[in-house]
C-alpha cells in the first residue's frame, strides 16, 4: 500500500492531467447564489356579524391581495348573526381551504342571533364588547401559537382595494400600522387626538392627513378597523384585547382597550396614507337597522368602484339582487361604446344599488362628419361662445346633445309618464335610491306639476338663494345650472324640449335646459326659444356628483376633447389654464367626498 502522502499526490496529478490546472477545476463549480427568502408569515383575522351584504366584496378583496397565499393563515369567527353570514363564511372557507397555509373557523358557542342585553343589531352593550374583545384576543393568541410574523385585523366591511397593501404596510417597518381608509365623509380608521376619557378629540393634524395633503406614515394615538401588527417585535408580546390592562381607566371598548394596551407597552400606533388603500362605511347609530347598514356599505362600495374595479368573491354562490326602476317607467343610462370602463363601472354600481337600467348608446361626436350634421339639420345657435374658453360648439357637445335628444324622442314614442336619465360618469350619494323615491312620491302626493327635476347638477353663482318648493321636502327652484349628470323627465317635459326644435339652433345641452326654464343669463340665447315654460326643479341636497372634476387626476372629457362643430380640422381640448376658473365658478364643488364636515360630524 502506498503512503497516504503519495496517494494524495497521485490524485491531484490525475486531476491536473484531466483539467489542466486547479483553477480550471474550481471554475467548474461556481459559487451558487442563495435562494430568495420566503415572505413573512401572516395571519388574517376576520370577525363578522350580520355581514351578508358586505362579505362577497370584502372577501373578494382578501382573495386579490398580492401576497403568496401559502404564507397566509386565515382565522375566521362568526358572531351572533341573524342573517346568512355564518353559512357564507363556511362556504368561502371550504372553497379557499386549499389555497391558504391554513384556515380556522369558530362561531359563537350558542345559536343566539343577538346578545341578551342589546337593543338592536347596532347597539353595543358591555356584554358585546367583552365577547368581541375575547374573540380578537383568541385570534391574536392563535397567530402567536402558529409563529406568525404578522397578524392583519380587517373588519368585514372594510374594502382593501389596493392589492399591495400587505407588502406596503410591512415596508413601513412599524410594530403597529394601519392603512388609511376613506369614506364618504372625513371619517377614517384613525384619530389624531384623544381626550382624557379615551374618546376622539378633534385636532388640526387630522384633516391634512385624511385629505392626503400630508403624505407619509404618521404617528397617531388611535388606529382601528384594519391594522397590521408585527409579532416579531418584543413589545408586541404585551399587546392584548382581553383582559384589559389592570390600569385601564375607561369604558369597555375593544379599540380603546387595545390602544391603552399599546400605550402601556410603549408601542406607537401609525397610519399610512402613502397610497389609496381602500374604503370603509361610516358607522351608524345604535337605533339604525341592518337595512340602513347595508345601504351605507353599498355607498362605500360604489365609491370604491369609481377608482377600482370591484368583483365579489369567486368562492361564494350569490343570489341575484332584486332590481327595479324605482318610481320610473324606465331608467336610461347613456354610455359611449368605446368607454367600456365607464359602462362596466356604472353597471356594477347600479347592480349594487338594485336599479334596473336600459343601456343607451351615446352618439359619438368624434365620429360625426359634416354630411351627417347637415342631414340632421344641425346648426349652431348664432353667436354662441363657450363662457370659459370663448370657443364655438364642439362635435363632442353635439354628440352629447343628440344622446339626450334621442332619449327625449324615445320617451314620447313610448308615451312614458316619467323616466330617469343618467350619464356614465356619476357617483351616487348615500341612500340614493330611497331618497329619490321619497322625493318623487312626495311630489306626486303634493300634486306637483313638473317637467324636469335635476338629480345632479352644477350650481352656478346666483344673486339670491334658490327658493324651496312649497309642500315638497328636498326640492328647490333651480337657477342657472350646468351639467346633465342625471335628471327625471316627464312626458310633457320631453315634448316641450322637442317642440323647441333645438337641432337647428344648438348649444350645449346643459345650457339649453336653463334657457328652456327661462334662467339663462344671456337673453340673446333665450330669444331663439319662444316657449320657455319648462317646469324645472332640483333635488336638494343633490344625489349625484361627477366622478372627477376638471383638472383632477382621472378627468377626461369626451365633449371638450373634440373638434369644432363645422370644421373637422380644428381640434379642441380642455385647457389646464382654465381648470381653476371652471372649478371656482359657482358651485364647482360640490360637497365632495372630502369636504363634508369633520370625522365626528357624520
Amino acid at each position: 500500500m502506498l503512503p497516504l502522502s503519495v496517494s494524495v499526490q497521485l490524485f491531484f496529478a490525475a486531476l491536473m492531467t484531466r483539467f489542466g490546472s486547479l483553477s480550471a477545476l474550481i471554475d467548474l463549480e461556481p459559487v451558487r447564489p442563495e435562494s430568495a427568502l420566503l415572505k413573512p408569515k401572516v395571519m388574517i383575522a376576520i370577525l363578522a356579524r350580520n355581514s351578508e351584504h358586505s362579505l362577497p366584496f370584502y372577501l373578494g378583496c382578501i382573495e386579490r391581495l398580492d401576497y403568496p397565499k401559502d404564507r397566509i393563515a386565515v382565522w375566521v369567527a362568526a358572531d351572533h348573526s341573524s342573517d346568512n353570514t355564518t353559512a357564507m363564511l363556511q362556504e368561502w372557507l371550504s372553497g379557499v381551504e386549499g389555497l391558504y397555509h391554513s384556515v380556522r373557523f369558530r362561531t359563537t358557542e350558542d345559536e343566539r342571533s343577538s346578545y341578551e342585553d342589546e337593543q338592536g343589531p347596532k347597539h353595543w352593550p358591555e356584554s358585546r364588547f367583552i365577547h368581541v374583545m375575547k374573540m380578537r384576543q383568541a385570534a391574536l393568541r392563535s397567530a402567536r401559537a402558529q409563529w406568525a410574523d404578522y397578524i392583519l385585523f380587517a373588519d368585514s366591511d372594510n374594502l382593501l382595494t389596493n392589492p399591495a397593501v400587505l407588502m406596503q404596510l410591512m415596508g413601513e417597518n412599524r410594530t403597529l400600522v394601519a392603512p388609511m381608509l376613506q369614506s364618504r365623509t372625513l371619517y377614517s380608521n384613525f384619530w389624531c387626538g384623544m381626550t382624557t376619557q379615551g374618546y376622539y378629540k378633534r385636532t388640526e393634524e387630522y384633516v391634512p392627513i385624511r385629505n392626503r395633503k400630508r403624505i407619509g406614515c404618521h404617528a397617531v394615538p388611535m388606529i382601528h378597523s384594519t391594522m397590521l401588527l408585527d409579532l416579531r417585535r418584543s413589545a408586541s408580546k404585551a399587546l392584548a384585547f382581553y383582559p384589559p390592562h389592570h390600569n385601564y381607566p375607561w369604558v369597555l371598548d375593544d379599540i380603546m382597550v387595545f390602544s391603552f394596551s399599546a400605550r402601556q407597552a410603549g408601542v406607537q400606533m401609525f397610519v399610512s396614507n402613502r397610497e389609496d388603500y381602500g374604503f370603509l362605511p361610516v358607522p351608524l347609530g345604535a337605533q339604525q337597522t341592518l337595512k340602513e347598514e347595508a345601504e351605507s356599505f353599498a355607498h362605500s362600495l360604489t365609491e370604491a368602484m369609481v377608482e377600482f374595479p370591484m368583483q365579489p368573491s369567486r368562492y361564494l354562490t350569490l343570489r341575484p339582487k332584486r332590481k327595479d326602476r324605482m318610481t320610473f317607467d324606465e331608467v336610461y343610462l347613456i354610455n359611449l361604446r368605446r368607454r367600456e370602463d365607464r359602462r362596466q363601472r356604472m353597471l356594477s354600481t347600479l347592480e349594487v344599488l338594485g336599479i334596473e337600467v336600459t343601456l343607451t348608446d351615446a352618439v359619438d361626436g368624434k365620429a360625426l362628419n359634416s354630411s351627417q350634421l347637415q342631414a340632421l339639420g344641425i346648426e349652431m345657435l348664432p353667436g354662441y361662445k363657450d363662457p370659459y374658453s370663448d370657443r364655438v360648439l364642439t362635435r363632442g357637445e353635439i354628440g352629447c346633445f343628440l344622446s339626450h335628444f334621442n332619449i327625449w324622442k324615445e320617451v314620447v314614442r313610448k308615451q312614458q309618464k316619467q323616466v330617469l336619465v343618467l350619464e356614465d360618469d356619476v357617483r351616487f350619494e348615500l341612500n340614493f335610491k330611497t331618497r329619490l323615491n321619497t322625493i318623487m312620491e312626495d311630489a306626486k302626493h303634493a300634486h306637483l306639476s313638473w317637467d324636469l327635476i335635476y338629480v345632479g347638477r352644477k350650481r352656478l353663482q346666483v344673486k339670491s338663494p334658490e327658493r324651496w318648493v312649497k309642500g315638497v321636502k328636498n326640492l328647490i327652484h333651480p337657477d342657472y345650472s350646468y351639467w346633465t349628470l342625471g335628471y327625471a323627465l316627464s312626458l310633457e317635459g320631453a315634448k316641450k324640449l322637442l317642440d323647441a326644435q333645438p337641432l337647428s339652433k344648438m348649444l350645449p345641452v346643459d345650457e339649453f335646459l336653463p334657457a328652456m326654464f327661462n334662467k339663462h343669463p344671456k337673453e340673446e340665447y333665450m330669444a331663439h326659444f319662444e316657449q320657455r315654460n319648462l317646469l324645472a326643479y332640483s333635488v336638494e341636497p343633490l344625489l349625484l356628483y361627477p366622478t372627477h372634476y376638471t383638472g383632477e387626476p382621472g378627468y377626461f372629457s369626451d365633449t371638450e376633447t373634440s373638434t369644432i362643430w363645422d370644421d373637422e380640422s380644428k381640434a379642441t381640448d380642455w385647457d389646464r389654464d382654465l381648470a381653476h376658473k371652471k372649478r371656482n365658478r359657482g358651485d364647482a364643488g360640490p360637497t365632495s367626498t372630502l369636504n363634508r364636515g369633520h370625522a365626528d360630524e357624520l
